[in-house]
């Protein structure tokens, strides 16, 4: 307890999860009471990886009616004057549009392609072919095949992982791919227990780039969580306040904003709200929970956390652990 109260209450400290995930998932305990421990479990929670990387989506249909609709009139207009320059830009119009129309059609099914073989990875030597696969298929430089690489390799090697999103230049990529580069670093420092890194990594990120809600949440609860955790508990708050943190819809990125949302209300003292965020994730996944019960969070906070995970059944109760005979 002293240790705890030398910290500042809510913010982790740097070494809360200096364990890469798969190490530690795989690391065999020396006792019982290791296995059960709440860092243990921890551990456990973030083998399984982190969220995939929400793909913005694009309605084919939305999209040749905005572009449609527009053309169609530029040639109305045309035929009506019958003059041959509005026939001309009709045609140089069409002409341009349809390239932009390709190049989107080209791009989704390509983020589609790489999607595919991400999910279809779920055991280590899967993912390993995966990653052969996308070495082979894709160019070094395609922003959407390093992202599902990085992806694979965060499983069993987050600084691998680190190494190869680094390669992608944020001043050449354009801004959105930049903001979420951003965003998958920062995440991979935050499970590494270096807040620090994560926060100047999120500072330039602008979240009004970014129109799908589900890639906005992803981007900002990694954004939230390092300000919370860097003493900027009161930015990370005004971010949370856009979202739904109940909305269903936000679906696998949702536990994401609660994990952040417990940060930032502890990080300003806020414990109720902060309670009520952890017992939302632990419906979702107790084992998450685990990763607040640790040094370097507030000590009520902590408490709450050992309490959800006793009741869960992820960790034993003082009482009901008997010492062993002698």
């Amino acid at each position: 307890m002293a240790a705890q109260k030398k910290k500042r209450p809510g913010v982790a400290s740097a070494g809360s999860r200096s364990v890469p995930p798969a190490k530690a998932a795989a690391a065999e305990p020396a006792t019982k009471d290791e296995a059960e421990s709440p860092k243990a479990e921890a551990a456990k929670a973030e083998a399984a990886g982190p969220p995939a990387r929400q793909l913005p989506k694009l309605d084919t249909k939305t999209l040749l009616t905005r572009v449609g609709l527009p053309l169609l009139a530029v040639w109305l207009i045309a035929a009506f004057l019958r003059n041959k320059w509005m026939y001309g830009t009709a045609g140089v119009l069409t002409v341009v549009l349809a390239g932009i129309v390709v190049f989107a059609l080209f791009f989704m099914r390509k983020n589609q392609r790489v999607a595919s073989i991400v999910g279809q990875a779920n055991t280590k030597e899967e993912r390993e072919q995966a990653i052969a696969r996308i070495d082979k298929e894709f160019k070094k430089d395609d922003t959407a095949a390093v992202f599902a690489k990085a992806q694979l390799q965060m499983h069993e090697d987050p600084r691998a992982a680190l190494a190869t999103l680094e390669t992608i230049d944020l001043k050449k990529v354009m801004a959105n791919q930049a903001d979420e580069a951003r965003a998958q670093r920062a995440m991979l420092h935050l499970m590494l227990g270096e807040p620090q890194e994560a926060r100047t990594l999120v500072d330039p990120i602008d979240l009004g780039r970014h129109q799908d809600q589900r890639s906005k949440a992803t981007i900002a609860a990694v954004l939230c969580e390092a300000w919370a955790r860097t003493g900027q508990a009161k930015r990370a708050k005004d971010i949370l306040d856009l979202f739904d943190l109940d909305d269903a819809a936000l679906g696998e990125v949702r536990p994401g904003l609660l994990r952040a949302a417990v940060f930032t209300f502890g990080a300003i003292d806020d414990i109720k709200a902060a309670r009520s965020a952890m017992h939302k994730l632990a419906k979702s996944d107790p084992r998450i929970v685990a990763g607040f019960a640790q040094k370097g969070v507030h000590p009520l906070l902590v408490e709450e956390a050992k309490k959800i995970l006793t009741r869960a059944g992820v960790i034993q109760s003082p009482q009901s652990v008997r010492r062993p005979v002698r």
